[in-house]
Formats: C-alpha cells, sequence, structure tokens
C-alpha cells in the first residue's frame, strides 16, 4: 500500500498540478516566477474546492493566467490575474536594473547573510502588509526577494552539492543556510569551456561546503582562490582561477545544471509562496494575486461628508445596497469595496473590505454633519482613493462643494496616469449649499471661483476617462445607473475623444462579436450628433434606451457587429465615451533602453519622453487567438495620431515601436484580429482603447527606493533626481503622501539645460503606526512657468522591527476516540494547546488545514500566548491538519492521525512538544495509533514538489506495504 505522501506525490505529478520539464531551451526569472504562481494558485484552488466539498478540475497543461482563473471559478478576473503577475515580475526584473551591483541581491561574492536577510525581512513587510489588505505594496515586494532567492540556486554550488529539495533556511531567520566556506578557503580550480563542468574542488563538494561566484562587472580581482560567476560580462573570470559556476542559462558555465537548477528555483519560489499564503489564507492569498469570484473590478467611493450632502448620501446609499443586492454570488460582484469620506480639514480613514454586508454598513453610518467655509478636501480623499484601490479602478466622488487642496491637482493626475484608473465626479448644487449672507460683489467673485473649480473636476475625470456629471440633487438617482452599469464585469472601452471647444468630427469605432451591452456616453450641453450603424441605419433604430439628466447623456444601441460612426455636429464642448462588455482587452506598458549593464527594456512607472521614439509592450488578456494588428497613439483633444510598428513576441504579447512620442495627451488604441474558428475567413476585426490619457514630458524624475521599509518614528531619507533635456532653469519640486505622514523636500531645483540635480526628501511615520500600513510618496518636478511636469510614484510599507521569528508549536493535551469498523457511527476528538514560545507575539489564528470536524478555540487560562484547541471529528474523518499563525505572520502546522493498527507491542507513551506516539494493543485485538509532528506549514507538499520538478524516486523509506 502506498503512503499519503507517495499517494500525493502520485496525484500531483498524474494531473500535472506541479509538472513541468523543459528541454534545451533556458528559463528566465520571469517564467521561473509565473510558474510557481500559478502552481502555487492551483494548489490554493483545489484545496479550497476540496474544503467546500467541490470537484475540481485541474486546468491543461501548460498552465496559464486564464485557464488557472477558469478552473478557480475567478474567470472574470483573469486580467487583474495576469496583471498581478506582470506586476510581480516587474519588479523581479528590476533588481537586475537597479541593484546590479549589491552582491547580497544576487548571492555573489558568498554574500549569503546579506541575501538571506533581504529575503526574510521583505517576507515580514509581505506579510503584515497582506494583514492591512494592502495587496498592491505586498506584490512589488515579492517580487524584490524572488529575484535573490533564485538566484541562490544559480549562483551559488547547492546544485553541485547534490541537494535535493530547496533550501527552506533562506525564508527564516535566525537558521544556518549550510556550511559556508570560509573567506580564506579556496572553492575552485582554473577552468575554459567545457572544463568548468568539475571546477568546483573536490574537498569543497565532498565536506559539502557552500559557495558561491565572484562577480565584477568593473574589476578583475577577487579572492585568492575562489569561484568567479563567470559570462561576458564578469570580469573576474579572467583571473585564476578562470572561468565560473553559474548556471543563469544552458550556455552557461554550468550551463548542463541551468534545467535543474531553474526547477529548484521553481520549487523554492513555490515554498516561499506557500509560507506567505499560510499566513494570509487563502482567500487573501488570492486576493493578493488579484484573483477573486466574481468581478476584478473594485467598487470606490469618496464621498464628502459635510452638511449638505445629506441627499447625496442618501442616493449613495440606495446604489450601493442595489449593486449589494443584485450581485453579491454572481459573476459580477465586486472583488473589493472601498469608501473614503472627506470634508475639511479631516479626509479618510479609507475603509476597505471584501465584505459587502460591512460595505453597506459603512455606507449606512455615514451623517452629513458640518462645513464652514465652500471648499472641502476632496482632492485629498481622492488621493487616498486612487492609492488604496486596485490598479484599473473606476471610482466615483460626490461632493457639491469646490475642492480647498488645489496644490495636489498635479498629484491626482500623476496617480490617475500611473493606477490607469477612472475617476468619475457626481457634482450637485455647488452654488447652493451653505447659503449664507453674502453681498452681489461676493456673489459674482464666488461665481468665478466655482466655475474654476468645477472645470479642475472635469479636466480630472477627463484625463481618466471618466465623466464629470453635473446635476442637481434630485436629479442624482436618476444617474447613478451609471455605478452600476461600470461595476460589470469585462468593461472595455471601445473609443473615447474630449473636444474643448466642440466642433463637427465624424467618429468610428468597430464592433465585434464578443461585445454586449453596448452603451454611448456623452457630457455637455446642448450636444448634437448622428450614429450611423453598421448596416445605415440611422440614430433612433439603433438604440433601445436612452436618458438625458443635466449634462449626461446615455445610449443603450443594438449590439450589432461591423463599423460604427457617430457624427459630432456640437460646437459646446463635449466628451464622447463607447464602451461594452467583452472578454478580450489589453495590458499596456512604456519601455525604455535600460541604463543597466545588461542592457534589454526597462517598464516606465511615470511619463514617457516627448518627441522621442518609444516602444510599447501590449499584452492581450481574454483570448489565446487574438493578434494585435495596429496601434495607435491618438492625442485626446484633437485628431492627430501616431503610428506604431506591430512585433509578435510570442504568446499574447506584442512590442510595438513609434518613431516619436507625441508631445500632447494622448490614448493608446488598438486593432487586432480575434480567430472564430480554424480558417482565417473566419477572424473577426477587434479594437479596444485605453480609458486614461497619457502625458508625454522633457522631464524625468528618478528615485532610490531600494529602503522602502519605514520604521515608526524613524526618518526615512529618499535619494531623487531630475532630469531635463529641454531648457534649464529653477523647477518646482511638490513631494506628498497620502497618510499625511510629516516630510521634508526642496521647493526649487536649479537645472542647466539638457542637465539634472539631486536632492532628498525626508519621510516619517508617526509612532503609533501601524505595521503594514501603505504610504504612497509622489515626487513632482515642474519646468518653469508650468509648461512641463513630470513624477515618480513611490511606495513604502511601515513596519515595527521583527524580533519573533520561531514558529509556533502544539502540544497534545488529551485524544478519546471509540472508532470501529463502521466509522460512520463513531467519533473522535482530540485537546491541544498551541503556544507561540515566551519570546513570540502570540497566537494570532488556528484554521484547519485538512479535516471536516468542528473546530474550536479559546484562550488558554493564564497565558498571553497559550490558545485551547479542540477538535471533534467523525471517525470516517481520521486525519487534521492545523494551521497555526502568529501575529507576525509565522507559521506552523500540527498533524493527526487516527486509524486502526494491529501490533504486538507493549503500550508505550512518549510526550513533547513536537511528537507524540501512544500505541495500546491486546493481541489480537485491534488498537488505536496517534500521531503528531509540528513542522515547517506544507512541508511535506513541498517535498513532493521537489520531487516531481526534479525527477526523483520516492525513497524506500517513504513507501508503505
Amino acid at each position: 500500500m502506498m503512503s499519503w505522501l507517495a499517494a500525493l506525490c502520485l496525484l500531483l505529478l498524474q494531473t500535472g498540478a506541479l509538472g513541468f520539464e523543459i528541454r534545451g531551451e533556458s528559463l528566465t526569472h520571469q517564467v521561473i516566477t509565473e510558474r510557481a504562481i500559478l502552481n502555487t494558485t492551483v494548489q490554493v484552488c483545489r484545496d479550497l474546492a476540496k474544503a467546500e466539498g467541490k470537484d475540481f478540475t485541474f486546468p491543461p497543461q501548460p498552465f496559464t493566467a486564464e485557464s488557472v482563473a477558469v478552473a478557480c471559478e475567478a474567470s472574470k478576473s483573469s486580467r487583474s490575474f495576469q496583471q498581478s503577475i506582470r506586476s510581480i515580475q516587474k519588479m523581479n526584473k528590476r533588481v537586475d536594473l537597479r541593484h546590479a551591483f549589491d552582491i547580497s541581491y544576487h548571492f555573489d561574492d558568498e554574500a549569503f547573510a546579506g541575501g538571506r536577510d533581504i529575503i526574510t525581512s521583505g517576507l515580514s513587510a509581505i506579510k503584515a502588509s497582506n494583514q492591512q489588505e494592502n495587496f498592491e505594496a505586498a506584490r512589488e515586494k515579492l517580487g524584490e526577494i524572488l529575484h535573490p532567492l533564485q538566484d541562490f540556486y544559480s549562483h551559488s554550488n547547492w546544485v553541485e552539492l547534490e541537494n535535493k529539495l530547496p533550501n527552506s533556511n533562506l525564508i527564516r531567520s535566525g537558521t544556518s543556510i549550510g556550511n559556508i566556506a570560509d573567506e580564506s578557503r579556496e572553492t575552485c580550480r582554473n577552468c575554459d569551456g567545457e572544463d568548468c563542468r568539475n571546477n568546483i574542488l573536490e574537498d569543497i563538494l565532498r565536506e559539502n561546503i557552500l559557495t558561491s561566484g565572484y562577480f565584477s562587472i568593473l574589476f578583475s580581482s577577487k579572492q585568492k582562490g575562489k569561484c568567479s560567476h563567470g559570462g561576458k560580462f564578469d570580469r573576474t573570470r579572467k583571473t585564476e582561477p578562470t572561468g565560473g559556476i553559474n548556471k543563469d542559462n544552458v550556455n552557461s558555465n554550468h550551463g548542463h545544471l541551468h534545467t535543474k537548477a531553474a526547477n529548484m528555483a521553481i520549487a523554492a519560489t513555490s515554498q516561499l509562496l506557500e509560507d506567505i499564503r499560510g499566513a494570509a489564507g487563502d482567500r487573501p492569498f488570492l486576493q493578493m494575486m488579484g484573483l477573486s469570484k466574481g468581478s476584478s473590478k473594485a467598487l470606490c467611493f469618496a464621498i464628502d461628508t459635510t452638511g449638505s450632502m445629506s441627499d447625496d448620501i442618501a442616493a449613495v446609499r440606495n446604489v450601493t445596497s442595489s449593486i449589494i443586492n443584485s450581485k453579491v454570488g454572481t459573476e459580477d460582484e465586486p472583488s473589493v469595496y472601498i469608501l473614503v469620506p472627506f470634508n475639511d480639514p479631516d479626509f479618510g480613514p479609507l475603509m476597505r473590505t471584501t465584505d459587502p454586508q460591512l460595505f453597506k454598513n459603512a455606507i449606512n453610518s455615514l451623517t452629513a454633519t458640518g462645513g464652514g467655509d465652500l471648499e472641502e478636501m476632496s482632492l485629498s480623499g481622492l488621493q487616498l482613493a486612487l492609492t488604496g484601490s486596485p490598479p484599473n479602478s473606476e471610482i466615483f466622488v460626490f461632493t457639491d462643494a469646490p475642492a480647498k487642496d488645489t496644490h495636489l491637482r498635479s498629484t491626482v493626475l500623476a496617480l490617475i496616469e500611473q493606477k490607469k484608473t477612472v475617476v468619475n465626479f457626481m457634482i450637485t448644487s455647488i452654488l447652493s449649499r451653505r447659503r449664507r449672507q453674502i453681498d452681489n460683489d461676493q456673489q459674482q467673485k464666488l461665481t468665478r471661483m466655482v466655475a474654476s473649480d468645477v472645470q479642475l473636476y472635469r479636466d480630472l475625470a477627463q484625463a481618466s476617462g471618466g465623466q464629470a456629471i453635473e446635476v442637481t440633487k434630485s436629479e442624482l438617482p436618476e444617474v447613478t445607473s451609471i455605478i452600476t452599469e461600470s461595476s460589470s464585469s469585462s468593461l472595455v472601452t471601445l473609443l473615447q475623444a474630449a473636444r474643448n471647444p466642440g466642433k463637427a468630427e465624424n467618429f468610428t469605432f468597430t464592433v465585434d462579436v464578443t461585445i454586449r451591452n453596448l452603451t454611448i456616453y456623452i457630457t455637455g450641453t446642448a450636444v448634437t450628433f448622428t450614429l450611423v450603424s453598421p448596416s445605415g441605419n440611422m440614430t433612433g433604430s439603433s438604440i433601445t434606451a436612452s436618458q438625458s439628466v443635466g449634462n449626461f447623456q446615455t445610449l443603450q444601441l443594438k449590439t450589432q457587429a461591423g463599423l460604427w460612426e457617430i457624427r459630432m455636429a456640437s460646437t459646446n464642448p463635449y466628451t464622447l465615451k463607447v464602451v461594452g462588455q467583452s472578454g478580450i482587452d489589453f495590458l499596456f506598458d512604456f519601455l525604455e533602453v535600460s541604463q543597466g549593464p545588461f542592457g534589454g527594456f526597462d517598464v516606465i512607472d511615470n511619463r514617457p519622453r516627448a518627441g522621442v521614439n518609444g516602444s510599447l509592450m501590449v499584452t492581450v488578456t481574454g483570448s489565446d487567438s487574438a493578434t494585435v494588428t495596429e496601434v495607435t497613439l491618438v492625442e485626446s483633444l484633437g485628431s492627430g495620431e501616431v503610428n506604431g510598428s506591430v512585433e509578435a513576441q510570442g504568446g499574447r504579447d506584442f512590442l510595438v515601436h513609434f518613431d516619436r512620442i507625441p508631445s500632447q495627451e494622448f490614448v493608446v488604441l488598438i486593432k487586432g484580429q480575434n480567430s472564430n474558428g480554424s480558417s482565417k475567413a473566419s477572424s473577426v476585426l477587434f479594437q479596444r482603447q485605453s480609458p486614461t490619457s497619457i502625458r508625454a514630458s522633457t522631464l524625468t524624475v528618478t528615485a532610490d527606493d531600494s529602503n522602502n521599509v519605514l520604521v515608526p518614528g524613524t526618518p526615512l531619507s529618499v535619494p531623487f533626481s531630475v532630469m531635463t533635456s529641454g531648457a534649464g532653469g529653477t523647477f518646482n519640486i511638490q513631494a506628498n503622501n497620502d497618510q499625511g505622514f510629516a516630510s521634508s523636500f526642496p521647493s526649487s531645483l536649479i537645472l542647466e539645460t539638457g542637465g539634472s540635480a539631486n536632492s532628498t526628501v525626508n519621510l516619517t511615520a508617526p509612532l503609533n503606526t501601524a505595521s503594514g500600513t501603505d504610504v504612497t510618496l509622489t515626487i513632482e518636478a515642474e519646468a518653469p512657468g508650468g509648461t512641463d511636469t513630470n513624477y515618480i510614484v513611490l511606495r513604502f510599507t511601515v513596519l515595527e522591527t521583527v524580533t519573533d521569528f520561531t514558529q509556533p508549536v502544539c502540544q497534545l493535551l488529551s485524544l478519546q476516540s471509540n472508532c470501529s469498523n463502521n466509522c460512520s457511527s463513531s467519533m473522535w476528538e482530540l485537546s491541544v494547546q498551541v503556544t507561540d514560545g515566551a519570546e513570540g507575539t502570540g497566537v494570532d489564528r488556528v484554521s484547519l488545514r485538512q479535516g471536516n470536524g468542528a473546530l474550536n478555540t479559546s484562550l488558554a487560562a493564564g497565558s498571553e500566548n497559550g490558545t485551547l484547541v479542540s477538535y471533534r471529528a467523525s471517525c470516517c474523518s481520521p486525519d487534521v491538519e492545523l494551521l497555526v499563525v502568529d501575529r507576525v505572520g509565522n507559521v506552523g502546522s500540527c498533524s493527526y492521525s487516527v486509524r486502526e493498527t494491529t501490533t504486538n507491542s507493549p503500550q508505550t507513551t512518549a510526550i513533547t512538544n513536537t511528537t507524540i506516539t501512544n500505541t495500546t494493543t491486546t493481541t489480537p485485538q485491534s488498537t488505536t495509533a496517534v500521531t503528531s509532528s509540528s513542522t515547517r506549514a506544507f512541508q511535506p507538499f513541498l517535498f513532493c514538489l521537489s520531487i516531481v520538478i526534479l525527477g526523483l524516486s520516492l525513497p524506500p523509506e517513504m513507501e508503505m506495504h
């Protein structure tokens, strides 16, 4: 009979859940990262389905973000899942660009302690961020620490030492990484070419000594007798002992071991992901990865709560209740609910939850009180909503007042661009609020000020691809339907344009067969137009429903595939937006040639350079057969456009080159073909457009965020630089953070023509700031006269110093059973005390990893760190595994089993904190055996993972006959 571990290994191998085999090609950090994420996510979804009593169907190999999302019953969030993977991959790759010469980030020069410190401190930050549901910060830090973790297996001799499992102590502080070579100990001999297969000294291998290659791109010297990294960039490879030991690709000095090293790195990445999963819980882990059962969209409100807003808040309550009641449990249920109140002088705190009832309660508890002067902190509230919401969200701002914090205009614009988020303003009766006795002169001044403030909201909405809807308070309930429509899953933009002043212009857009719920939004007053369908029908016959309230019109269209045309005839300012629902969409990032030593491209996180050539990476989502044929940069406020040349990169990625990036703000428009069958004749054309406008700049702002952890009460200096490719002068500097933390920075920098300047921002989190708090810092530079701006957005995690690195442990107090051959009529139960040690932070959570019995926990009497756990189950369910997490995310597990055995052994009892064996017998009757172990969480799973990855056989002792 095969053991449970062997059976599990066989199951995983047969299903392909953990199987991967690459021959004759090199695996990159990006591939390693994606495969581990997909493998781990499949396992999480399988376990969740099992816990819920559901069948789980493994997706076909090779896994993709889309197939895994479908298997996880989260198909509507496949785009956000893919985007999360891209974000993690981007931060992983960026280590080579930003930390190319930091040996600890690559485990070069035998820097094992420094590399492990980067991984473990980053892991603490990830767990703290997940506790606060700051998943974007967790993803960024995850990508950063995965790079050194994966490099360990390529740059060290771990594989050459014939280790069969990943080095689990790389993710645990206070443990031994291995028997590291002394500084003076020689580790390699001279080698060249094929001879380098055996250049590590025999005594190093025989004595199991851990070493790694020395690397330098500048100098050829190294410690006497030490191994080199090797490769064309490494100058030390020519210093004796010559050659190298890296396994970065199949052509490396130890390239014959590349596949083993890469697969070991996949196993190690999966191990780290399992540790994060254990600390967070399965559902939060999936949220971190951008997966949810319903829509990937967030429902996000920023609401003015001053005295005159009671009617507006009532309208928000009604629409919130309607959305929650109609969409909870469906594929259109929002993945997260976010609320940010604001007034004057306060804004926030941000409330974020996945529980629709909690969100409904929060909305219901809002009260409209107070108010004095006219303006409110609307942009501060919006800034907090932007930084706290997932990328590609849609935010609704409700207000009847101008912004008091207009200095945040450029910060909000920067965040809109960086997050690619749509912002809609619901503006009601500005001039009627807080009526007071003012003379005619004051009223005229007020009117002129209000007009400019309304334009601010219009500008922000237009830049984001949203609407600035201006209605009376009594009309507001009529336009809240846009919230219901926009919160639907798979909403895509087909066309968007804004004209101020308006002009007669014809717009065309292609509707493909995947589009549903085709809708046109128009804002503006007295806007006239003619709509022509693909069949030539004019306006009336193509519209199934229409609504006109205030300055906002909505047209529901008959969804007919083909080329549509809308002929705008108005000279008044207007915005036009055409949306629909479809699974096919796209992601994009602007790229620049890397300034690092290894070349390639780096993702641009701010504005691309204006007036010069540039590149764009486009990724199609929602279809395996879709190809991109055209990519155009279209001016948002005009008809100018720049066409790019498209190069397929394999899979769904397309690299686009432009000979010029427009100086005017623009959107990205893609066109392509989606195969609707086996022949080219069945392909259909589609088009999609980015809703958010992009601005290019002649300024470049960069910053060093290598230290992206804030210790409460300790100032952090963030170095930054500003460079211009245009004229020099005095450049204004702003640095704003969304938490209102104390900061200092220069108000200006002087740059020469084509020059640069450096400075720092000092940022301090208050002493009482909770660990895991996420703070977003936006540093902006403005050219003389305000003619040009650029920015950089940095994210920091507040983290109190972690001193608890020990896992919680279990002690079995009692176990009782009356199990018999008829398991359905008998029960067993156990009592366990879980503790976190004298120096521990205390047990935070105990949950079932395996088992379907009843679990109860209570605080142990007289113990701050002790938790009593009782478990009762049917004898038909004889196994249980408890997952125990302490308050800083250390994970432990305790496994118990009640099974019938037959033995002639006398009764023995041995009890410790980690192992219990109790066997009782009277020959020849059957007896009950109880076993327990407190181990690193999921270690058997990882053992199997390594066996499958590395092609090993189960050792004989793991087989039971």
